[in-house]
C-alpha cells in the first residue's frame, strides 16, 4: 500500500540554452498520459503570453482554439496572431515545413503514428504541433496544454521535443446513467471535453430504463432520462472533441425497470423481474424497437448490448428449454438472434462477456463480427482467464476495468489502480483493441466528481503501452488535473487510499456506504463496531489530514474546482464515520457510568448529571451526530447538483433526514433522561434508550 508520495523522473536532462537538444532538465514532467519519447529542453516564463496560429483546416482550428479557450481560462494572455513570450504552430505532416521540423528533431514518423499521433517540435521560443491527422492535432494540442503550468503571468512553458501516439484504438469511458444520478447535459458536455483532453476517444453511457423511446415511453423516468434531442446534441458536441459515443442499452438482463410495468410483463423471465425471456416473441419486438431508435440517435459504428448478469434466466419461462437444452446454448442462441435481428442497421455489437466464465466452448459459436467486452473489477497477478476465450474464438475484444466507486462513500483508488493497470496491461498484450473503464452507480448515491483519479489513470492506460506507473500517475495527477504544484492533492489522494487499506485489514472491505449509514447502536452496527474499533483513531486522522492538504493547496488550484470539493466531501464524510463509532462508544460509557449504582452518594447526582449533559446538550455527543448529518447533507446536495439534474436526488436526502431524526429523537430521550434523573434519582434502563448493553 502507498502511503506517501512516490516521486518519479520521465525525462532527465541539464538545463539548456534556448534552442539546445541534449541534456536533461533536474525536475520531472508531470503529464497524463505520459507520451512515448519526450526530449525536454528549458522552461519559458509567458509573461507576455503564447501566440497560437490558426490553422486553415477546420478541425484543427478548432484544437487550436480549444487550447486557447483553456490557457485563457488559467489567465494567460492568449493571442492569435499578435507578439507574445512563445508562438504555437500547427502543421500536418505532408507539408516541407513539417517535414524539415521532424528531420531537424531526428523524430521519425512511423506508420503507427499516422491515425492519431502527433509530434512536438520546439525551437527557440517556438512549439509546433505536427500530426497526420485531425485527431493528432488535437492530441498533440492536449499535451501542450500539460506543458503549460502555473497562472497568468508567472505561468510557465516547458518546452521538449515530443513523439507520442496510443497503443489501444479504442480507449473509452463506460458512464451508469439508470441508477440514480442522472447528469445535466452541460455536466456531460463538461466530461466530454475532460475526457478528450486526455485523449479518449469513447464515451459510453448505459442505459436500462433512462433513455426516451418513442414507441415505449412509459419506463423512461420524467426529468430522469435523456431525451432524443438531448442526445442529438451531445453527440454532435462529442464528434468535436474525437469522441464516438457509444451506447449500451441493456437488451438481456438489468430491465426491471422496464419489466416492472404490466405493459411489458409478459416478457418478463420471472414476474416483473430483471430478464427478458428469449422465448417470448415481444422480447424480440423490444429490443427491435429500442435499437432502431438508437441507431437515428447515434451515428456511430458501435452499439453495446449489455446482455450480463442473467442470473433469472431458466428460472421462470425458460426453465424448461433451459434444462434440456443447457443454459450456455440458450444464452448463446438468444445472443445469436439479436445479432441477427439487427443485421440491417450495418453496425458492429459490444456485449459483456460474462459466457466466457461459464461456458467458454460455447464462444467459439458466436458471430465473429461481435465484439466481447470482457470485464473484472478487482486486482488479479492475471486477467488472461477474463480474455482468452475470446481471443482462441478469433473475436475482437476489449477490457472493461473499473473506477471502483460504486456503493463507496469515496472511490477505492488503490483498487481501481491497480485493477486498471493489470486488465489495461494484460489486454494490451493479448491483442486487445480497446478499454472500457467503467463507472456504476449500483446504490445511487455516486458522485461523479469523486472518480476523476481513476477515470484519468484509465485514459493514461489506455493509451500508454504496457503496464503503466502507478506511481508516476500519482505524482503528475494534482498538478495536470488541478495545477496544483505543491504536491499536496497527491498526498491527500494517498491519505484516502491509507483509508480504504486500514478499513480492509479490520475485515470492513473498504469505506462502504453502509458505514456511512449503518446506527452504530443496531446488531449490525455493532458488529461493525467491534472491527473498527482497532483503526477508527487512525481513519479518522488520515481523513482529517487529507482534508487540511486540500485545503493548504486550494490557493494553487486553478482548475477542476468541483472535483477538488468532491474529494474533500468524501474525506469528511469518511471523518464523520469514524466519530459517529468513537461517539456512540463515549455515550454508552456514559450512560453506564451515570446509572452506576455504585457511585458514592455524595458524587452521583452531579456526575450523573455532566455525563448526560455531555450526551445530550449544546455541545453533546447526540447534537454531534445530528449535526454531522445534516452538514454533510447540505454538502452532499450541493455536490450532486453540481453535476446531476434533481431526478432521484429526494431518495437520498431522505436517508440523511432519517439519520439526522434518529439523532435528535436520541437527543432529546437522553435529555428527558437527565430530568428523571433530577427528579427522581433513577435512570431508566439503557436498551429502553437504544443503548446496547454488553452481556
Amino acid at each position: 500500500m502507498r502511503i506517501h508520495v512516490l516521486s518519479f523522473l520521465l525525462a532527465a536532462s541539464t538545463a539548456a540554452a534556448p534552442g539546445a537538444r541534449a541534456q536533461a532538465a533536474p525536475t520531472p514532467m508531470a503529464l497524463v498520459p505520459q507520451p512515448r519519447h519526450v526530449t525536454r529542453l528549458h522552461d519559458l516564463v509567458l509573461r507576455h503570453g503564447i501566440a497560437i496560429g490558426l490553422p486553415a483546416n477546420a478541425d484543427d482550428r478548432f484544437a487550436a482554439r480549444d487550447l486557447g479557450d483553456e490557457l485563457k481560462a488559467r489567465h494567460l494572455r492568449v493571442t492569435y496572431g499578435g507578439e507574445a513570450s512563445a508562438r504555437v504552430e500547427f502543421l500536418r505532416t505532408g507539408t516541407a515545413r513539417a517535414r524539415r521540423l521532424l528531420a531537424d528533431a531526428k523524430i521519425a514518423w512511423t506508420a503507427p503514428m499516422s491515425d492519431e499521433g502527433y509530434a512536438i517540435v520546439a525551437g527557440g521560443t517556438h512549439l509546433t504541433v505536427i500530426a497526420h491527422s485531425a485527431a493528432g492535432i488535437f492530441y498533440g494540442a492536449q499535451t501542450l496544454k500539460q506543458l503549460v503550468y502555473g497562472t497568468g503571468a508567472t505561468a510557465r512553458l516547458q518546452l521538449a521535443d515530443v513523439s507520442d501516439w496510443p497503443a489501444m484504438r479504442y480507449r473509452g469511458f463506460h458512464d451508469d446513467l439508470s441508477r440514480g444520478p442522472m447528469p445535466t447535459l452541460e455536466f456531460q458536455k463538461y466530461q466530454i471535453r475532460t475526457l478528450a483532453a486526455y485523449k479518449v476517444n469513447v464515451y459510453s453511457p448505459y442505459f436500462e430504463n433512462t433513455l426516451y423511446y418513442n414507441a415505449n415511453p412509459v419506463p423512461a423516468p420524467p426529468g430522469g432520462a435523456m431525451t432524443p434531442a438531448q442526445v442529438k446534441e451531445l453527440v454532435a458536441y462529442a464528434a468535436k472533441y474525437h469522441i464516438d459515443v457509444i451506447p449500451e442499452q441493456e437488451a438481456f438482463g438489468h430491465l426491471h425497470h422496464i419489466l416492472k410495468y404490466d405493459l411489458y410483463s409478459d416478457l418478463a423471465e420471472t414476474p416483473h423481474g430483471h430478464v427478458l425471456a428469449p422465448g417470448q416473441p415481444g422480447s424480440m419486438a423490444l429490443i427491435k424497437q429500442m435499437f432502431w431508435q438508437i441507431d437515428s440517435l447515434f451515428p456511430g459504428p458501435f452499439m453495446h448490448l449489455g446482455a450480463d448478469e442473467t442470473v433469472e434466466l431458466g428460472k421462470g419461462q425458460t426453465r424448461q428449454r433451459v434444462k434440456d437444452e443447457g443454459l450456455g446454448p440458450v444464452y448463446l442462441g438468444f445472443l445469436k438472434s439479436i445479432d441477427s435481428t439487427l443485421k440491417p442497421l450495418h453496425k458492429r455489437l459490444l456485449f459483456w462477456g460474462d459466457i466466457a466464465s461459464g461456458s467458454p466452448e460455447l464462444v467459439k459459436t458466436l458471430p465473429k463480427d461481435m465484439i466481447a467486452v470482457a470485464w473484472g473489477y478487482g486486482p488479479s497477478k492475471s486477467f488472461d482467464r477474463a480474455i482468452e476465450p475470446f481471443r482462441q474464438a478469433g473475436m475482437e475484444t476489449w477490457v472493461a476495468p473499473g473506477v471502483s466507486n460504486w456503493s463507496r462513500i469515496y472511490p477505492n483508488n488503490d483498487v481501481a489502480l491497480r485493477n486498471i493497470q493489470g486488465f489495461v496491461r494484460d489486454g494490451q498484450r493479448l491483442g486487445a483493441t480497446g478499454v472500457l473503464n467503467t463507472s456504476w452507480d449500483d446504490d445511487g448515491e455516486a458522485i461523479f466528481n469523486q472518480t476523476w483519479y481513476g477515470v484519468l489513470f484509465g485514459a493514461a492506460a489506455g493509451w500508454q503501452p504496457g503496464e503503466s506507473s502507478i506511481p508516476a500517475f500519482e505524482h503528475a495527477y494534482g498538478q495536470v488535473f488541478h495545477g496544483d504544484t505543491t504536491g499536496k492533492i497527491d498526498d491527500a489522494q494517498l491519505k484516502l487510499s491509507a483509508v480504504q487499506a486500514l478499513l480492509d485489514s479490520a475485515k470492513l472491505g473498504d469505506a462502504n456506504d453502509n458505514l456511512f449509514w449503518v446506527d452504530p447502536w443496531s446488531p449490525e452496527g455493532q458488529r461493525v463496531a467491534e472491527k473498527i474499533r482497532p483503526v477508527v483513531r487512525r481513519m479518522r486522522i488520515l481523513a482529517e489530514s487529507s482534508l487540511v492538504l486540500i485545503d493548504q493547496a486550494r490557493p494553487f488550484i486553478d482548475r477542476n474546482l468541483d472535483a477538488v470539493d468532491a474529494m474533500a466531501l468524501g474525506a469528511r464524510k469518511i471523518d464523520f464515520v469514524g466519530m459517529k463509532f468513537e461517539f456512540a462508544d463515549e455515550m454508552a460509557q456514559m450512560y453506564a457510568s451515570a446509572a452506576d449504582s455504585t457511585t458514592p452518594a455524595d458524587q452521583r447526582v452531579n456526575s450523573r448529571g455532566q455525563e448526560l449533559i455531555d450526551m445530550s446538550s449544546t455541545n453533546g455527543r447526540a447534537q454531534d451526530l445530528r449535526d454531522g448529518y445534516s452538514l454533510m447533507r447540505d454538502l452532499y446536495e450541493a455536490a450532486w447538483l453540481r453535476e446531476n439534474r434533481p431526478y432521484w436526488l429526494h431518495n437520498v436526502l431522505a436517508r440523511y433526514d432519517m439519520a439526522t431524526q434518529l439523532w435528535i429523537a436520541r437527543a432529546d430521550a437522553f435529555s428527558a433522561a437527565r430530568a428523571e434523573l433530577g427528579r427522581t434519582h433513577h435512570l431508566p434502563p439503557a436498551d429502553s434508550l437504544g443503548i446496547p448493553i454488553k452481556r
